[in-house]
């Protein structure tokens, strides 16, 4: 079942993180190169809601900034617990008449369907008054316990909600453990919500008790439980970097799975916004960032980092390749090793084999850049294009000095500084005089020898 009803989400994110040691807020920490906030709101997103509450605190700046507008800000000053922290959305919930999911910001992977799972078992035909989304985790360790019951058509009802630190010794060798996520109707969570006190060891006010205050009102709570990767939660570099090798152990995974072929897996990263075509291979110690598409049958070969490019089918890559942002190789293009892009398009079968950079330039279908060339496209001030024709040719070690354009089928000399536009079919030649002299060069050797000798023997 999936209900119509609107959909709003509450995102706790006032903590302040210390275990970070951290200037940046730590929903704001990035698990493959995208903040682990801003994957957690993707994912709600998804459900298209109506609302989206973000409870601030500490780092409200940065959170705003973040978002850039995309959610309401609701803020937690002091903070008090879990419960309190959901009662800050009230005021921009006013009015709101639908289901209310309650998220974390430093719990980034919930997936949409979890959550749409959670809200078409709160809108189940027996009506609880909270649906709760727990897990098993191999080690309970600290977290509170979800304790159930069978009720009479053999369904798992929440008969208690207990903080660890609270729980009796049986409660604890419970392994239903809770997430902290909840999923409520707007008409009852807040209702339940200003009803929860701070009676227990920390002087909190626990969100996880609006399902006992439910429980002792008759009503009752229901449970849904999910994978412990999508409900892991982040409070140090260690748990960031253990997440960040989780994330890329599953999508290294789903790569394969997809076509490609990976020689060493665990050597290659992806940005959460990678897509790879079938028949792809990849060498080892590849660094993908955010905003790479790689076409059907690419080679992209050992120690390169690839980010912000569209890859044409057919192509090959590196090794030691560094292509940035704006680069843009069309169908069998190859620029290989030590060669560096930046907002630079290669047409169709174009090449740069070796030790190039290649920045805001255009390079026509079939051309070829010789070794050591590089376009010299900032003054200081500004940046220059450099345009170079179909099946131009540049020789080694040739500098390209924007604005430039050099024509097609046109060749550039090896060792030439280009300053002014080639023509098509052109030879261009830039360099200074070679001067002989016939002996010379014995002349300074033998002079050099002598006057050597005779410091020796001071």
């Amino acid at each position: 079942m999936t209900t119509n009803r609107p959909i709003a989400a509450i995102v706790l994110a006032a903590g302040k993180g210390t275990r970070m040691k951290s200037d940046l807020h730590k929903v704001l920490h990035p698990i493959a190169s995208r903040p682990m906030l801003m994957h957690l709101m993707a994912s709600v997103d998804e459900l298209s809601p109506a609302k989206k509450v973000v409870i601030v605190g500490d780092k409200a700046d940065q959170l705003e900034a973040a978002l850039a507008g995309s959610a309401e800000l609701a803020v937690q000053d002091p903070q008090l617990g879990t419960g309190h922290a959901v009662q800050q959305a009230e005021a921009a919930l006013a009015g709101f008449d639908g289901d209310v999911l309650i998220l974390y910001g430093d719990v980034p992977f919930v997936p949409a369907a979890t959550m749409q799972a959670m809200v078409d078992r709160l809108n189940a035909d027996d009506a609880p008054a909270v649906v709760v989304l727990a897990f098993e985790p191999a080690d309970a360790q600290q977290y509170g316990r979800v304790i159930t019951a069978k009720d009479s058509q053999g369904g798992d009802r929440v008969t208690k909600m207990v903080e660890h630190k609270d729980a009796t010794a049986a409660e604890r060798a419970v392994r239903l453990c809770n997430s902290g996520l909840m999923a409520a109707k707007s008409k009852d969570l807040f209702a339940l919500l200003a009803r929860v006190t701070d009676d227990n060891a920390a002087k909190e006010y626990y969100l996880v008790d609006i399902v006992n205050i439910a429980n002792a009102d008759g009503r009752h709570s229901a449970v849904v439980i999910t994978d412990p990767f999508d409900v892991a939660g982040i409070n140090s570099r260690g748990e960031l970097a253990a997440m960040e090798g989780e994330w890329q152990a599953r999508r290294r995974v789903q790569a394969m799975a997809d076509g490609a072929s990976l020689i060493a897996p665990d050597t290659v990263w992806f940005a959460w916004d990678t897509r790879l075509g079938r028949d792809v291979l990849v060498e080892p110690n590849v660094f993908f960032g955010p905003g790479v598409s790689v076409a059907d049958g690419v080679r992209i070969r050992a120690n390169s980092h690839i980010e912000g490019t569209s890859i044409g089918a057919g192509c090959e890559i590196g090794p030691f390749a560094r292509l940035r942002p704006g680069t843009v190789l069309e169908e069998n293009a190859k620029v290989g090793n030590f060669v560096e892009t930046k907002k630079a398009h290669l047409g169709k079968g174009a090449k740069a084999n070796h030790l190039t950079y290649l920045g805001d330039a255009t390079v026509g279908a079939g051309a070829n850049i010789g070794a050591g060339t590089i376009t010299c496209n900032y003054d200081g001030y500004f940046k220059y294009q450099t345009v170079i024709g179909d099946n131009a040719f540049i020789g080694s070690n040739s500098a390209l000095v924007a604005p430039v354009k050099i024509g097609r089928d046109a060749i550039v000399a090896a060792g030439s500084a280009v300053t002014r536009d080639v023509a098509d079919g052109e030879l261009r030649l830039v360099r200074g005089e070679q001067l002989v002299k016939p002996g010379w060069a014995d002349r300074f050797h033998d002079a050099m020898r002598k006057k050597k000798a005779a410091e020796k023997k001071k």
